[in-house]
């Protein structure tokens, strides 16, 4: 009997002790920030966590990075815990030059950041607006990249607030060496398009993929209907 209880002493000392190697505390910190070119946010893709950056913390020998994924209004989050962080983005992502400069922010509480990059082109003065079936768009493409060049324009239009070239009802494609940077209008006819002519909203997006790049730059969504 003498043996029992001293067995479960034991458990009991191993249960406790267990118990408080996973009672950590939860990150209370938030950083919060906007990918942005000359302190504009840029308008990405924002489906599939398909941009990210990535986060180093200082002092810490496990070195994987940890991912903040980049909402389509270029904006992202992350609760975090205080500490030293280096901020740069993910290599070979994004459509704009890839830069493995680093940012380093002193997170105490909370934290702002505009991380700076340089897209290959943005777009501006971006006109979209329908005439029954045919989706309207004027916009300048602006090249930042003196040799960048692009590889297609998208019109897009989408049922939901999330518009990209995976996230739509209709996509129509031009290719890259019928444009030059500049003002563009550009239409199409979505009539053979069922789902967009029978839906009850719309929302429109222009993109410019540049050549190389894994993502294209977009314009702001617009609700159209």
């Amino acid at each position: 009997m003498k043996n029992y209880w001293i067995y479960c002493l034991l458990i009991l000392v191993a249960t406790i002790t267990g118990c408080g190697k996973d009672n950590y505390d939860e990150p209370t910190s938030t950083l919060t920030g906007r990918i942005v070119y000359q302190g504009q946010p840029l308008q990405l893709k924002g489906s599939n966590q398909s941009v990210r950056l990535q986060l180093f913390q200082d002092g810490y020998d496990f070195r994987t990075p940890f991912d903040i994924f980049v909402t389509q209004d270029g904006s992202f989050s992350a609760t975090l815990f205080d500490g030293h962080y280096k901020i740069v983005t993910r290599d070979g992502n994004g459509p704009w030059v890839n830069s493995r400069d680093t940012t380093e922010v002193e997170l105490r509480g909370n934290a702002t950041l505009d991380f700076e990059v340089t897209p290959y082109f943005t777009i501006s003065d971006a006109s979209i607006a329908l005439d029954e079936n045919v989706m309207q768009t004027s916009f300048t493409v602006n090249q930042i990249v003196e040799d960048a060049t692009i590889d297609r324009v998208m019109l897009l239009l989408n049922t939901t607030t999330f518009v990209d070239e995976v996230a739509n009802v209709m996509r129509s494609e031009f290719p890259g060496d019928d444009f030059t940077p500049g003002q563009v209008t550009l239409d199409v006819d979505f009539s053979e398009e069922t789902e967009a002519v029978n839906a009850r909203a719309l929302f429109g997006r222009i993109c410019v993929w540049p050549s190389g790049a894994d993502q294209g730059i977009f314009s702001p969504v617009v609700r159209l209907k």
